[in-house]
C-alpha cells in the first residue's frame, strides 16, 4: 500500500486527565469542528481510564467498608463485643469481608472502562459481584453450621450494595457532563460507508454516556471527493477514501478506536490484516453489525468454521404478557397508589378549587391488540378543553399523528405544575390494577393516533401501554414523533423485566427534575 500521509481532520480533540486540566486544542489548517475532535497526538486515554477505575476503586472501598461498619454499630453495639465467631471479634471478620467484597467487584469487572457510564450494565455486574460474596458466605455457613449473625450480614449487604449504587450514580452523572463538552471520550475512526458513518454520529451525538466520538471516516471502496465531510448536528467529519493509505492515518496518532461498519469491501483478509495494523498500538478494534435498537440480551456471537456468527434472538414481546407481569404490575401500582395517596388528595383538591369541571379526566386510549379502554387522569385543562383542540390544530409542535403543544392555552395553573411533576398521571395506576395498562410500556395512543399508524408502527399495541417508559425516560413531551416511535418499539422487541426496574427507577429522576413536561 502507498504511503500517502491524512491531512489532518481536524482540531486535536479536548483532553482532561482526572488531576490536572487539559492542554488546549491546537487549530490545523483544513477541517474545523467547533468543540470537536482530530487526529493528533495521542489523548491519554489508557491514563485517564486508570485513574478513573482507581477512583472508582477507593470508593467502592469506602462505600463497602462504611456499610459494615454501620452493620456492626446497629446490629452488635458501639462497645467491645462479647458477641464473637471463632474466637474472632467482628470487627476482624468485618475487614475481611470487605476484601472478599471488593476483591468480587475486581474479579467481575465492575470498573472495566466498557462499563463507565452504562447504567444497567455496571449494575448487573455489582449484582453479580454482590450476590457471589453472599451467596458463598451462606452456603460455607450452611455446610460447616457457622452460626454467623443473619442481622449484621443483612444490613452490610442492604446498606453496601445501596452505597455502591450511589456512589457508581455519582460518577455516571460526572462523567456524562465530562462527556458532553468532548472530555473524557474516545477518539473514534470509521471504517465503511458515509449511511452509516451518519447514523452512528448520530446516534452518539444523542446519547449522553457514550464514550465514542467520530473524528473522520475512511471508506474502503472509493475514493474521497476533495473537501468530502459529514455534517451530523454542529459535527464536520472529514471522509477519506482509497486515495489515502489507511495505516498512514493509524500513524499519525489521536486515534482510541476504530469501528469498521463495512466488512464486505475489507474482506476476511483486510479485517485480519487490520487487526495485525492495530497490533502494539493503544487503538481498539470494534466491529458494528449495523443493528440498531437491539437490547443485549438478544445479541449472542457464536463462532462456526472459525468465523463469529452474530445470532441475534426473536423479540420478546411476549414474556410481556405473562403473569408475573401482570402480578409485578399490580403490586407497584397497589404500592404506588398507598404511597402517593396524600399527594394524590391534595392535588385532587387543588383541582376542585381551581375552578369548575370533574377532578378526574377520562380519556378513550387504544391498549394491547387495539382494545379501548378510559384512562384516567387528573384533570389539567380547562374545562371542555377537547372541543377547543380543533382550533389550535395548526399551531401545534407535534410531528406525525401526536399532537402537542408547548404553550397550550388549555392547561390551568394547576395543571401546568401537575404535568411538570407527572402528578395528573398517578390515577393511571388505578387503570393497572384492572388490567387495562401496565406500569411500563408504550405510551397510550388514542384513537385517531392509531388511524394513522402504518404496519410497523402498530407493532406499538402488541403488549400493553404503560404509565412509563422509554419515552418518559428520554425526553417525554420533548421527542418527536419518530424518536417516541423508535423508542416504544425498542421497549416492545427488548422487553425484560429487568429492563422495566430500570425503566422505573428512571422515571423517578426524570419526575423529580421535570424536565420535558408541558
Amino acid at each position: 500500500m502507498s504511503r500517502a500521509i491524512l491531512p489532518p481532520l481536524a482540531p486535536t480533540l479536548l483532553r482532561e486527565p482526572l488531576s490536572a486540566p487539559p492542554p488546549p486544542p491546537t487549530p490545523l489548517p483544513t477541517q474545523t469542528r467547533p468543540e470537536g475532535a482530530g487526529l493528533g497526538p495521542p489523548s491519554g486515554r489508557r491514563r485517564w481510564q486508570r485513574t478513573l477505575a482507581r477512583s472508582m476503586f477507593v470508593t467502592d472501598a469506602a462505600s463497602i467498608s462504611l456499610a459494615f461498619g454501620l452493620a456492626y454499630l446497629l446490629w452488635i453495639g458501639p462497645q467491645p463485643a462479647e458477641i464473637t465467631f471463632a474466637g474472632l471479634d467482628y470487627w476482624v471478620l468485618s475487614v475481611g469481608f470487605v476484601l472478599a467484597w471488593l476483591a468480587a467487584t475486581t474479579v467481575f469487572r465492575t470498573r472495566d472502562h466498557k462499563l463507565l457510564g452504562a447504567g444497567a450494565a455496571e449494575h448487573q455486574a455489582l449484582a453479580k459481584a454482590t450476590f457471589f460474596v453472599f451467596g458463598w458466605v451462606a452456603i460455607i455457613s450452611l455446610l460447616f453450621r457457622w452460626n454467623l449473625s443473619r442481622g449484621y450480614l443483612l444490613l452490610a449487604f442492604a446498606i453496601g450494595f445501596g452505597l455502591l449504587l450511589a456512589s457508581r450514580l455519582a460518577w455516571r452523572v460526572w462523567l456524562r457532563r465530562r462527556r458532553s463538552r468532548r472530555r473524557l471520550v474516545a477518539r473514534t475512526l470509521v471504517i465503511g460507508g458515509t449511511r452509516s458513518a451518519r447514523t452512528m454520529a448520530a446516534r452518539f451525538e444523542t446519547d449522553p454516556s457514550s464514550e465514542f466520538a467520530l473524528i473522520g471516516l475512511w471508506v474502503p471502496d472509493r475514493s474521497a471527493i476533495p473537501d468530502e465531510s459529514l455534517h451530523v448536528g454542529g459535527l464536520t467529519i472529514p471522509v477519506r477514501g482509497v486515495e489515502t493509505d489507511l495505516s498512514a492515518i493509524l500513524d499519525l496518532g489521536g486515534i482510541d478506536t476504530v469501528v469498521v461498519t463495512d466488512t464486505e469491501h475489507l474482506g476476511h483478509d483486510g479485517m485480519g490484516e487490520l487487526a495485525w495494523e492495530l497490533e502494539g498500538r493503544e487503538i481498539d478494534l470494534l466491529v458494528a453489525p449495523n443493528i440498531l435498537d437491539v437490547a443485549g440480551p438478544r445479541i449472542h456471537v457464536d463462532a462456526h468454521g472459525a468465523m463469529p456468527l452474530i445470532y441475534l434472538s426473536k423479540p420478546t414481546y411476549s414474556a410481556a404478557r405473562t403473569f408475573r407481569k401482570a402480578m409485578f404490575d399490580r403490586c407497584i401500582a397497589l404500592g404506588a397508589l398507598t404511597l402517593a395517596a396524600p399527594v394524590l388528595i391534595t392535588a385532587a383538591l387543588a383541582v376542585r378549587l381551581n375552578g369548575s369541571g370533574p377532578i378526574f379526566y377520562r380519556s378513550e386510549r387504544i391498549g394491547r391488540n387495539g382494545r379501548p379502554f378510559q384512562m384516567l387522569k387528573l384533570r389539567t385543562m380547562v374545562d371542555g378543553a377537547d372541543r377547543m383542540r380543533a382550533d389550535l390544530e395548526s399551531s401545534h409542535d407535534g410531528a406525525g399523528p401526536l399532537f402537542k403543544l408547548v404553550d397550550d392555552p388549555r392547561v390551568t395553573a394547576v395543571g401546568r405544575f401537575l404535568r411538570r411533576y407527572s402528578i395528573d398521571e398517578l390515577p393511571q395506576f388505578v387503570n393497572v390494577l384492572r388490567g387495562e395498562m401496565s406500569v411500563v410500556g408504550p405510551r397510550p395512543p388514542l384513537r385517531t393516533e392509531v388511524d394513522l399508524y402504518d404496519d410497523t408502527v402498530r407493532r406499538r399495541l402488541l403488549v400493553q401501554q404503560g404509565v412509563t417508559g422509554l419515552w418518559q425516560v428520554s425526553g417525554r413531551s420533548d421527542l418527536s414523533w419518530e424518536d417516541a416511535v423508535r423508542l416504544d418499539l425498542t421497549y416492545v422487541e427488548n422487553w425484560s423485566m429487568l429492563r422495566d426496574l430500570h425503566i422505573i427507577a428512571r422515571t423517578a429522576r426524570a419526575v423529580f427534575l421535570g424536565r420535558g413536561a408541558y
